[in-house]
């Protein structure tokens, strides 16, 4: 008789317990540590994001499941490390909910989504501050505590979103537009005469932060829009691929007329 399938998280506490369980636990789960860990996070993370991008419920839901394992993994090492445990973590996040949405659970009131945002935002940087309060006196900045294992168009959207909140931003898109003008003059300039690699890649750089400010202003999540373009790109080349197939061709510089070809036809039809 098969047993039946665990449905709780008392149930998935329990099989990280014994993955982890020196007598009889999991080898591989048994050498694992934060750090080792932290690559498979990631990759969790960011399956949920393609399956959400796909509108696949099927997949999201396996997917979910397997970041909550991470979540309960992590959770697990701390506690064997008498840091903390999952239900710590479970009533951090509760606080931190209740706290920051006192509209919902304190009586609060709120005029519309603008003052919303507002006390959000304010109620994160206090949390920030006090988070700063309780390292030995330091002062944290502005911009301090955007994570340094984000995705570089996200963390650079988030500096920004930081800076701004203080002031530190443009008027309108029209500045933001002529700064990615400027930027991209630059590195027309270093194509022209410069050879630095380093200031190649200083200016590259510059330019791709302008976009993602460019994209904050015009309300786009630039992550989002770069996964989207990276999909056409996907999408338009396959069929550039299976054209060059049915002319009984394979892709390749002498043939480079026909690829523009397909992809202009791939692109009309889409």
């Amino acid at each position: 008789m098969t047993a039946p399938v665990p449905a709780t998280m008392d149930d998935l506490l329990a099989i990280m317990a014994r993955l982890r369980d020196p007598v009889g636990g999991c080898p591989w789960d048994l050498e694992q540590d934060f750090r080792s860990i932290l690559p498979y996070t990631l990759e969790e993370a960011y399956e949920v994001a393609e399956a959400i991008e796909r509108d696949d419920m099927t997949e999201l839901r396996d997917e979910l499941g397997d970041l909550l394992f991470q979540v309960v993994f992590h959770a697990r090492m701390a506690e064997e490390r008498g840091s903390f445990g999952f239900a710590d973590v479970v009533a951090g996040i509760c606080a931190k909910m209740l706290r920051r949405h006192p509209h919902v659970f304190g009586g609060a009131d709120v005029r519309d989504a603008a003052e919303l945002r507002a006390n959000w935002e304010r109620e994160k940087a206090e949390e920030r501050a006090r988070k700063g309060k309780g390292r030995a006196g330091a002062t944290r900045g502005v911009l301090a505590g955007v994570a340094q294992a984000l995705p570089a168009l996200v963390r650079a959207e988030k500096l920004q979103r930081r800076a701004a909140r203080v002031g530190f931003d443009w008027d309108s898109v029209d500045g933001v537009l002529a700064k990615v003008e400027e930027e991209l003059q630059e590195c027309r300039e270093v194509v022209v005469g410069e050879d630095d690699p380093t200031r190649r890649v200083h200016e590259v750089g510059d330019l791709l932060f302008s976009c993602v400010n460019l994209a904050r202003h015009l309300g786009v999540d630039a992550e989002q829009a770069l996964r989207a373009a990276n999909h056409r790109f996907e999408r338009r080349f396959a069929a550039v691929e299976a054209g060059l197939a049915a002319e009984g061709k394979a892709p390749g510089v002498e043939v480079r007329e026909d690829m523009e070809r397909l992809w202009e036809g791939a692109k009309a039809a889409e």
